[in-house]
């Protein structure tokens, strides 16, 4: 922003340009847009923001994002508890959905192994995936990662540490072009990925 321009403003639109994929000209728009909404509108979106900030917090089971002590997936027992399908972040499992096809559930890693990033296997949700696998109930692990280097090196190491748990372990046949992003997938692309799994 120009030095001319009011300092909350400037602050604001470094705050927006925070968020991903915000380059500094959409996060200027967005305080400018801020600047024309009525107090009402400005205040419900405050009000929005630390409520969501305060009231969701992850699945006690599956690291999901819910405001309830279980996510929706986790407390239906019309799912197959006995498939756990393990992705990077929260917005993968509706990716998932979209198909309408898979009825196992979830686990939420918050995030790949990458030591350049000082992401060591201590700082994503292993333990607590591996915590589920050892009460004998689970058949079925498929590694969902993206498929990025990161990806890629997260779902061998996990899959290296369920091999001793005797359970099966897939990883999606991906019809996806390395360096996409499961978010980005259509229905029927990622429905075939995951029909055409294989075991690793």
């Amino acid at each position: 922003m120009a030095d001319s321009n009011a300092l909350p403003l400037v602050i604001l639109s470094e705050q927006f340009a925070k968020l991903p994929g915000i380059g500094m000209k959409s996060a200027q728009r967005l305080a400018y847009h801020v600047m024309e909404m009525s107090d009402a509108e400005v205040n419900e979106f405050s009000q929005a923001l630390l409520n969501a900030k305060k009231t969701v917090h992850t699945c006690k089971v599956c690291q999901n994002f819910t405001e309830n002590e279980l996510c929706a997936f986790c407390s239906d027992q019309r799912r197959d508890h006995g498939t756990i399908c393990v992705v990077e972040t929260p917005k993968d499992i509706s990716a998932f959905e979209r198909t309408k096809e898979y009825k196992g559930v979830y686990h939420v890693l918050h995030g790949l192994i990458s030591p350049i990033d000082g992401i060591t296997p201590d700082k994503i949700r292993i333990k607590e995936l591996l915590s589920r696998i050892s009460d004998g109930n689970v058949s079925e692990v498929i590694m969902a990662t993206n498929p990025t280097v990161e990806g890629e090196a997260t779902a061998m190491y996990i899959s290296k540490l369920l091999k001793p748990f005797g359970v099966k372990v897939t990883r999606l046949a991906f019809g996806l072009p390395i360096g996409g992003m499961l978010e980005y997938a259509d229905e029927v692309t990622l429905y075939k990925a995951l029909e055409n799994r294989s075991e690793i």
